[in-house]
């Protein structure tokens, strides 16, 4: 018998029972999944996971290297791989919060894996001017489809449509990481753990 996502799941690390199996953040890059996703895990007790960062430690490889070795289409295989094996290693466990790579949700077979698996997706939005400016930020990751605003446009609007098939979408520009992961969690009827303080 198939359980109906709706009816939500117990964590076994908060007692707090979730109208969700699990949140994925997709969105263009730079606008800030993996920030947000550890800070939210963090507050709702979940455990957190960053897909590039899966695929890199299967492959032995950087995501760069990856696509310098095997093209977009072989990081595709492997991002898509690393997708499906991490979902069926959480089948049946607590809610995970996962960061996908900008292009993950672009793939109708991952859109598909999400939607069987009755996962919620959360578009993380900003103006394309915004994303250009902290993608250059000191500190941030090479990024290997990133090279001139005018490609970078172009890229963020063709997979803009793509996004907008998400569960949510949030518009991040101007707010912090606490202000999106307090959205995120209004916006899906979610619980922060109760009380730390109280309960470390």
């Amino acid at each position: 018998m198939t359980e109906n996502p709706a009816s939500g799941r117990e964590s076994s690390r908060t007692g707090v029972r979730s109208p969700v199996w699990g949140i994925f953040l997709v969105g263009f890059m730079g606008t800030g999944k993996t920030s947000v996703g550890r800070a939210l895990a963090d507050q709702l007790g979940w455990n957190f996971f960053d897909l590039d960062e899966r695929i890199e430690a299967r492959e032995g490889l950087s995501v760069p290297a990856i696509f310098r070795e095997h093209g977009e289409r072989g990081f595709r295989e492997r991002e898509h791989s690393a997708l499906r094996a991490l979902l069926e290693e959480r089948s049946g466990l607590e809610p995970i919060v996962v960061a996908l790579g900008g292009g993950a949700f672009v793939q109708p077979e991952n859109v598909r894996l999400l939607s069987v698996a009755g996962r919620s997706s959360v578009f993380l939005d900003a103006p394309v001017e915004e994303l250009w400016e902290r993608c250059l930020a000191p500190g941030e990751p090479e990024r290997p489809l990133r090279t001139d605003p005018a490609q970078f446009r172009a890229l963020y609007e063709k997979r803009r449509t793509h996004y907008m098939q998400a569960t949510v979408r949030l518009e991040t520009a101007g707010k912090s990481v606490q202000q999106t992961v307090q959205e995120v969690i209004e916006n899906l009827g979610l619980q922060r753990v109760a009380n730390k303080e109280t309960t470390e």
